[in-house]
């Protein structure tokens, strides 16, 4: 495919628009960059796809979600309003896991799958639970990822909380998938989920240590999102979440933190050794009244901070900004961020971890790179330059420009219409079987 007339914008290596630009896409890869005219000259027989000055941006990373989240939206929670965050897993999340079956599992990535390509996601790191259903589980997922075109890498949450038989068929389950998306290849990764410190004993993590080390996957893993966390690690074990998983070599540069709110300064030192890639989820830490994660001072120690959304909406752009304001408000302090810092989050360090993942570049616009790419519509009021941009996507796009998403140079979405999945049918058999799920509930 030869896209043509588009604007292109780079955040890596450094910000750059450049008007009427080609991109030529081969076997799932850019193969070519340049000016319109020269590469619809080099290329007369690639079928056209005229981006008639829309901005081209590359796919976005969301680096932690949970995909089975999808059926909690206007979910009561069951029982006496949650007091804290303890309360909130006990009463909503690890009922709503227990209570899912396969095709609930299958038809939750549907959903999101769409929402995900409507807003220009293009590669998701999921964290799965599903205690009733665990073998094949991240098959599901992985097919109807498939299905509809994204990248994704999965895993699955081995935990304590339902037993030690559900412990094993976690670490199973996690084995099972990492080497068959090894086997397979394309678009589909795996890794070693963990819930958290506050659900793993120190005999579950010798059993998942060894099978991590058999593959040498990294792990996907909670890290200090509530303060009972920290609390129940220094009275069971003496230590804080984050020497506690250094300690059990949890940490690397080949695992993912999600959210490490409640890390003092030691920790970030040991973060930062480690190269440990975090990722902060502000709309899921403001929701669940947790706390904010100091990503001023995680970037003073120039850690890869990351952006998730722990299973809220696929709209980055929304996640982006709040990462922006959130420091400013609880620091008081206008200054305590910077708009490419922040951006950095998203268009910079998401990629790495992908691109760590994949064994490809991800995320950015090169020669060589992974063919997803995403137009957006945006006539900004005001001039767009290199040294403002990062402030126009901070304040400017807010998720509802995206016009077409691209993965491995197929087309998923274009004008805005769907072109892998049929949304409404999914939507009708969501809410189907959320209605069934909440009845179990």
């Amino acid at each position: 495919m030869l896209i043509t007339h588009a604007t292109l914008v780079r955040w890596m290596p450094e910000p750059a628009i450049v008007p009427d630009t080609a991109l030529c896409l081969q076997d799932g890869r850019i193969a070519a960059i340049g000016p319109s005219a020269e590469l619809a000259a080099r290329y007369p027989a690639e079928p056209r796809l005229d981006a008639a000055g829309l901005w081209l941006l590359p796919g976005l990373v969301c680096a932690h979600t949970h995909i089975y989240s999808a059926f909690a939206r206007g979910m009561a929670t069951p029982g006496e309003p949650p007091a804290d965050f303890m309360a909130i897993l006990r009463q909503l999340w690890w009922r709503l896991d227990r209570a899912l079956g396969y095709d609930d599992i299958r038809c939750s990535a549907l959903l999101v799958a769409a929402d995900a390509i409507r807003h220009g996601v293009t590669t998701l790191f999921d964290h799965h639970a599903s205690p009733t259903a665990i073998r094949f589980s991240l098959d599901v997922l992985a097919e109807a990822l498939e299905q509809a075109g994204l990248r994704a890498s999965l895993c699955y949450e081995v935990t304590d909380r339902g037993g030690p038989e559900e412990a094993e068929a976690g670490i199973a389950e996690n084995v099972r998938f990492v080497e068959r998306a090894r086997a397979r290849g394309g678009l589909l990764r795996g890794t070693m989920g963990l819930h958290a410190s506050l659900t793993l004993s120190d005999a579950t993590m010798r059993r998942v240590a060894e099978a991590e080390r058999s593959l040498n996957c990294g792990y996907h893993v909670h890290v200090a999102e509530g303060e009972g966390e920290v609390r129940q690690s220094l009275q069971e074990h003496g230590v804080r979440v984050v020497e506690r998983w250094s300690r059990l070599g949890v940490l690397g540069p080949r695992t993912i933190a999600a959210h490490c709110i409640h890390v003092d300064a030691e920790e970030l030192a040991i973060l930062a050794d480690s190269r440990t890639r975090i990722v902060h989820n502000p709309r899921s830490n403001m929701n669940n009244g947790v706390g904010a994660a100091d990503v001023p001072a995680m970037l003073r120690r120039h850690l890869p901070v990351g952006l998730g959304n722990d299973g809220f909406s696929q709209n980055m752009f929304q996640e982006l900004q709040l990462a922006d304001l959130l420091p400013r408000l609880v620091h008081r302090d206008p200054l305590a961020t910077s708009g490419p810092e922040i951006v950095d989050l998203l268009l910079r360090h998401n990629p790495e971890t992908a691109s760590a993942a994949f064994g490809l570049p991800l995320g950015q616009i090169e020669i060589g790179a992974a063919a997803d790419v995403i137009l957006l519509r945006y006539a900004p009021p005001t001039p767009v330059t290199a040294g403002n941009l990062a402030w126009h996507i901070l304040f400017g796009l807010d998720g509802s420009e995206v016009d077409t998403t691209i993965v491995a140079g197929r087309v998923l979405m274009r004008h805005g219409e769907l072109q892998t999945l049929d949304a409404a049918a999914n939507a009708a058999k969501g809410r189907e079987l959320a209605a069934a799920l909440w009845k179990r509930l």
